[in-house]
């Protein structure tokens, strides 16, 4: 693997993206990179507020610009929103432009580790059922763009980043 090769993360809310994209990045000597931080500094406001002004569709189309320009960058990891996956021109970014990790976790672990987020998608009364939901649209898009997946249900951040390391070098040598 290059040192200008792109690793994009990718999967569900909870799944670890951002704890697990923060210490991947430095282990590999990357830049760290999360699309929802990047949208956010560049918008000046939070997702929320993006979701209760422009709905889902025009946090979607500004989403998409940006990975539009992330996906560019070399030498980085990059940890997508969720969502991410649900346009064919990111999946395209995605699938052209680096390796893609599917972090993948169950709904119980995401119910626990998004308990105390003000998350859009969440605010419902019956968080489970529209865990479930998501996941039913988008498994399959995680899973066919996933060059790798790695369970994030177990294992500290630590022993996740080894694995995925170890199955990014099984990717180079092959």
């Amino acid at each position: 693997m290059s040192s200008e090769e792109r690793v994009f993360l990718i999967g569900p809310m909870g799944a670890g993206k951002s704890a697990v994209g923060q210490v991947l990045a430095q282990r590999l000597g990357r830049r760290f990179l999360d699309s929802d931080r990047v949208l956010e500094e560049r918008t000046g406001v939070d997702i929320a507020r993006i979701f209760d002004v422009e709905g889902e569709v025009g946090f979607r189309a500004r989403e998409e610009i940006v990975l539009q320009d992330l996906t560019r960058h070399d030498g980085v990891v990059l940890a997508t929103g969720g969502g991410a996956v649900l346009r064919e021109r990111n999946r395209v970014y995605l699938r052209e432009r680096g390796l893609t990790v599917y972090l993948r976790t169950s709904i119980d672990t995401q119910l626990i580790r998004t308990r105390h987020s003000n998350r859009p998608l969440l605010q419902t009364e019956d968080p489970r059922a529209r865990l479930q939901e998501v996941m039913l649209e988008r498994a399959p898009l995680y899973e066919t763009l996933a060059d790798i997946t790695v369970d994030t249900d177990h294992g500290t951040i630590a022993a996740i980043v080894d694995e995925i390391i170890q199955r990014l070098g099984e990717r180079v040598r092959a």
